[in-house]
C-alpha cells in the first residue's frame, strides 16, 4: 500500500508492473491455452510470433481491463485482443489478435478501444494494419456498449480504406456484427476447419429456416473461399496462414503515397521462352491453362493467386516482373472457355480496384469469348455487376498494360483494359481474335438470308466461316486501327512487359475531381 510520504512499504514497484505483465501475458491462463491448443490454434501472442519479424512487436495497452460493474466478471489485464506494432520483412505493420482464452475474445467497450487506438496510429502514419480475429462476438454483459464497439471499428475501417492496406485474418470464430469489419478490408485469410464467418449462426438459421447446418457449412474457410467470395485466401493451420499474410506483404506498399517493394531477382529481364509459343492450340475451341503463361513470363514463376478457388474462369494475383510489383488479371480459357460471368467480374473488378488504391500496376492477359449468356445471369444483374470491372478499368490510373493472347469478343473486348478504357500499351500476340463475336455466331446473322435460301446451307455457312475467320480472327484489323499497339512473337512478352513497366513508372494520370464515383453497385 501506498503511504502519504509517496513511499510504497508494500511490493516493489518493478515487481508490482512485472506481476501485472506476466498476468496479462498468460491471458485466460493455462487450461484454457490448453484448450485452444488442443482446437488446433495458436494463441493471440504465439500468432503475433509467427506473424512479425523476431524481437519486433512492441505491445500497447497490454493493461487495459473492461469497466463492467452490472455483473461479476473478471479484470484480465489486456481484456482479450493484444495490440500492438512491429515488423514485417522490416516495414512496419499495427496489428491486433484476439484472444479466445479470454472471455473468448468477445468485444467490450475497452477492447474495441484498443483496436481503434492502433488503427488511428496506423492512419496517422501510413501503414498497413493487421487483424487476427478470433473471437465469440460482442460481450453481451455490456449490451449496446459493445455494440458501438464495433460501429467505431467499421468507421476506422471505412476511413482507411484505400489509404493504408488492411488485412484481416478469421482465425476462430466471427460471426454477428463482427463479421463486417474484415468485410470492409482488402484481404481476408481464413484457416480450414478452424476458422469460420456467418451474420447469423446455425441455431437461429434451424429456428428462422428449419435447415440443419453445422458452422463449416453455413460458414466455413471452404464455402468462402470457393462458393460466396468473401475469403480471398484460405491455409491449412495457422501458421501456414500467417506465412501466407507475410508472403503478400513483399507485394504491397506502406499506404496510399509509397510505391510497392521492388524486390531483386536474378531472373534476367531480356529472358524469351520459346515455350510461350506452343501454349495457345490451334483449335481455337480447344482450352488451355493460363497460370502456364503467367509463370512463364513473371519473375522466377512465383505468382501469389488471389482467389484461388473463387470464379475460377478469371485469374487475379501478384507477381513480379523486373524486381516490380504487379498485379495480374488474366482469363482462363480452362474453366468455362474463360468467359466473364457475376462472379468473375466481381472478382476482377475487387482486385482491379485495390491495385489502383496502392500504385500497382496491372498487367492484363486476355482470352474472353464475352459474357455469359442466359436467363439466370441477367435476372441476377450481370449487366450492372460486369459494369463494375468495365469501370474499374476505365477509373484506375495505374500503368495498364494488356496482352491479348487470343479470343477478344464483344463487349468484353471493352472491358478487358482495352485502349479505349485508357490502356496505356495493348499488345497481341498473332494468335489474337479480335472482333464483335465469334465467327459461327457472326455467320449466322451476317448470312442469315443467304444461308436460309442455299441449297447446301452448311456447306455454305462453312465457306463464310472460313472467310470471317480469316479477316478477323487476328490481331491485324485492331492494329491497323491503333487500337492494339504492336502484334508481338510470344516470346518476347517478357522483356516488352518490363520494359513498358520501366517506361511508365513516371506516369501521371488523373480522374476529374469529385467526391467520389457512383460505381454500379
Amino acid at each position: 500500500m501506498a503511504t502519504g510520504d509517496g513511499k510504497d512499504r508494500g511490493r516493489d514497484p518493478l515487481e508490482e508492473l512485472r506481476a501485472r505483465k506476466a498476468r496479462a501475458r498468460l491471458g485466460g491462463g493455462p487450461e484454457r491455452i490448453e484448450r485452444q491448443h488442443k482446437a488446433g490454434k495458436l494463441t493471440a501472442r504465439e500468432r503475433l510470433e509467427v506473424l512479425l519479424d523476431e524481437g519486433s512487436f512492441r505491445e500497447l495497452d497490454m493493461l487495459v481491463t473492461h469497466r463492467i460493474t452490472d455483473f461479476p466478471l473478471e479484470k484480465i489485464p489486456g481484456d482479450g485482443v493484444v495490440t500492438g506494432y512491429g515488423t514485417i520483412h522490416g516495414r512496419k505493420v499495427y496489428v491486433f489478435s484476439q484472444d479466445f482464452t479470454v472471455f473468448g475474445g468477445s468485444l467490450s467497450k475497452a477492447h474495441a478501444e484498443k483496436i481503434c487506438k492502433i488503427m488511428d496510429l496506423a492512419l496517422k502514419t501510413g501503414v498497413p494494419v493487421i487483424g487476427l480475429n478470433d473471437s465469440g462476438g460482442a460481450r453481451i454483459q455490456e449490451g449496446v456498449v459493445s455494440l458501438g464497439g464495433y460501429a467505431d471499428i467499421f468507421l476506422r475501417n471505412v476511413l482507411a480504406s484505400g489509404v493504408i492496406p488492411q488485412i484481416s485474418a478469421i482465425m476462430g470464430p466471427c460471426a454477428g456484427g463482427a463479421v463486417y469489419s474484415p468485410a470492409i478490408t482488402d484481404f481476408i485469410f481464413m484457416v480450414r476447419g478452424t476458422s469460420y464467418m456467418y451474420v447469423t449462426g446455425p441455431a437461429v438459421v434451424k429456428a428462422v429456416t428449419q435447415e440443419n447446418v453445422t458452422h463449416d457449412e453455413l460458414g466455413g474457410a471452404e464455402v468462402h473461399a470457393e462458393r460466396s467470395g468473401v475469403a480471398h485466401f484460405i491455409a491449412e493451420d495457422d501458421v501456414s496462414c500467417l506465412e501466407l499474410i507475410r508472403e503478400l506483404m513483399t507485394y504491397i506498399p506502406q499506404n496510399n503515397r509509397s510505391e510497392p517493394p521492388i524486390v531483386p531477382t536474378d531472373d534476367p529481364p531480356d529472358r524469351r521462352d520459346e515455350r510461350l509459343r506452343a501454349i495457345i492450340p490451334d483449335d481455337p475451341a480447344k482450352p488451355y491453362d493460363v497460370h502456364e503463361v503467367i509463370k512463364r513470363i513473371v519473375d522466377e514463376g512465383r505468382f501469389l493467386e488471389v482467389h484461388e478457388h473463387y470464379a475460377r474462369n478469371i485469374v487475379v494475383g501478384f507477381a513480379r516482373l523486373g524486381g516490380r510489383s504487379v498485379g495480374i488479371v488474366a482469363n482462363q480459357p480452362d474453366v468455362l472457355a474463360g468467359v466473364l460471368d457475376i462472379d468473375a467480374s466481381l472478382k476482377a473488378a475487387r482486385f482491379v480496384r485495390f491495385c489502383d488504391c496502392f500504385n500497382i500496376p496491372i498487367v492484363t492477359f486476355v482470352d474472353v469469348p464475352g459474357f455469359l449468356p442466359g436467363t439466370d445471369q441477367e435476372w441476377r444483374g450481370i449487366i450492372k455487376h460486369g459494369a463494375k470491372l468495365l469501370y474499374a478499368y476505365a477509373e484506375a490510373t495505374v500503368p495498364k498494360v494488356t496482352v491479348i493472347l487470343r479470343k477478344a469478343y464483344g463487349g468484353a473486348y471493352d472491358v478487358m483494359s482495352s485502349k479505349h478504357l485508357r490502356g496505356d500499351l495493348n499488345y497481341a500476340w498473332p494468335s489474337a481474335e479480335i472482333a464483335v463475336m465469334g465467327p459461327e455466331g457472326a455467320v449466322e446473322i451476317i448470312y442469315r438470308k443467304e444461308l436460309a435460301q442455299a441449297d447446301d446451307p452448311e456447306a455454305l455457312k462453312q465457306k463464310f466461316i472460313q472467310e470471317y475467320r480469316a479477316k478477323f480472327a487476328n490481331p491485324y484489323v485492331a492494329a491497323e486501327m491503333g487500337y492494339v499497339d504492336d502484334v508481338i512473337d510470344p516470346v518476347d512478352t517478357r522483356p516488352l512487359l518490363i520494359e513498358a513497366l520501366e517506361m511508365l513508372s513516371s506516369k501521371r494520370d488523373r480522374n476529374p475531381w469529385k467526391k467520389h464515383g457512383n460505381i454500379p453497385l
